[in-house]
This record gives C-alpha cells, structure tokens and sequence, in this order.
C-alpha cells in the first residue's frame, strides 16, 4: 500500500460519491472512467482510489488547502466534508492563502470571476466558490445569456432536498432551485424533482449533485450546506452582481 493509498477510507468514499456524477458525464476528473470510484461511492475501496481522487486536480488543490490548514490529510473525511459542504472548517482557511492558491492553480482558467478572493468575510475555499467563482457559467449569465448557464450551474452546485418517495434507483425530491433575476443569484420556491441514487429515505435530507444523490444530510452538514451556499451567493452578489 503506498502512502496515498493508506488514507482512502471514509473520506475517499466520501469523495467518491461526491466526484462520480460529474466524473460520469465526462465534466471533470480522469477520462479513463471505470468501476474505481463507483465502488468507492458504494463504499468498497479498492486500491489507487487515492491517485484517482488526485486525478480531479481542481478538488484536490481545494483538498490539500484545508488539509494543510488543518493538519490533516486531504482524503481526511472532515476534510473532503469541508470541500463538498462548506462545513466551517473551510472558512478556518487564511484568505491570503487561498487566494494564492486560486492564482497559481487557476491562472489559466478563462472566465472566473474570483468574486470576493482574498477578502475578509470574502471567498472561501469549497465547492460552490469553484462552481461560481471559477467556472465561467456565472459571468455567462452575467453578461445577459441566460441559455443552458442556471441550469448548468444548478446542477453543479451542491444542492440540498427532502426525499418524498422512492422507487428503486431514482427518487422524488424536493428541493430549491437556483434562481437569477438578471442580476442576483437566489433559491426558487420548493419543487419536485427526479433524481438518481440509492441513499435517503423518505423524510431524509439529502445531497445533491447533477441529479444524484450522494449522501444523507447529517443536521450540522445540512446547516453548514444552506450556510455556505448563501455565503457563496452574497459574495458574487455583492462583489459582481450590483
């Protein structure tokens, strides 16, 4: 077992069920998609799950940023919870450190907004900054063309929703979607929704990720996700959409 295999338990399936959706659809992560991290989201680990995880190199810079902050490894499950959720060991992390990150890792990526980067109160490093403030679909929407971009942006951010019913592999959910008034980013009235995946009952809340269900919501990680998910949204309007 190599030393970045020693790690990939909890957190590496933790990772696994948030990173498969994506993976899947060909938007991010290895191309050569195989069986590896569909194990891992059902909680068998094999070996090399960990240089899989490194494969996402996006994530994995967000992973190593809080780890390092921590103390911890970046496959720790705290840690993969803090990228994914927002939990409140992300926003632990020096803005001057994160912004720093972003600069060195993302130069390249064409248009970011990088809304709130490096500020006090500012950014923080978890998925919904990487959805809004490094994929370009928000300045997309920004400059008038609505088109697939609040779609797209919906399902790659986070989202949260209540199981209603079930019916093998796919269930009813329901949940906020993302909103846009031509100017600000919000959450919409509740509605149904159909997704996919195994986890969560009805009455459980759960997460979701281009309409998948990676895990049931525990109270606090539920919490944390509606916390972060409005931080993200007052920082880019605030800082971008005024």
């Amino acid at each position: 077992m190599t030393a970045l295999e020693a790690p990939a338990t909890a957190g590496a399936v933790t990772f696994a069920r948030y990173a498969v959706p994506p993976n899947d659809l060909g938007y991010c992560g290895p191309d050569d998609v195989d069986a590896l991290l569909a194990d891992a989201a059902a909680g068998f680990v094999g070996p090399g799950l960990a240089e899989r995880a490194r494969a996402f190199e996006g994530a994995w810079a967000y992973l190593e940023l809080i780890a390092a902050g921590a103390g911890a490894d970046p496959l720790d499950d705290a840690v993969v919870r803090a990228y994914w959720l927002g939990t409140p060991l992300a926003a632990r992390v020096d803005p001057a450190a994160f912004a720093a990150m972003v600069r060195a890792r993302f130069a390249g990526q064409v248009g970011g907004a990088w809304d709130g980067l490096g500020e006090a109160g500012g950014a923080v490093p978890h998925h919904g900054f990487q959805v809004f403030g490094i994929y370009p679909w928000l300045g997309v929407l920004r400059a008038g063309m609505t088109g697939p971009a609040l779609d797209v942006l919906d399902r790659c951010r986070i989202g949260w929703g209540r199981v209603l019913s079930r019916a093998g592999e796919r269930a009813v959910v329901r949940t906020r979607p993302l909103t846009w008034d031509g100017a600000r980013l919000g959450l919409g009235r509740p509605g149904a929704r159909v997704v996919r995946g195994s986890a969560g009952s009805p009455g459980d809340w759960v997460s979701l990720h281009w309409d998948r269900i990676c895990d049931v919501l525990a109270p606090a990680e539920l919490t944390a996700l509606r916390r972060s998910t409005a931080h993200q949204f007052d920082v880019s309007n605030r800082t971008g959409c005024t």
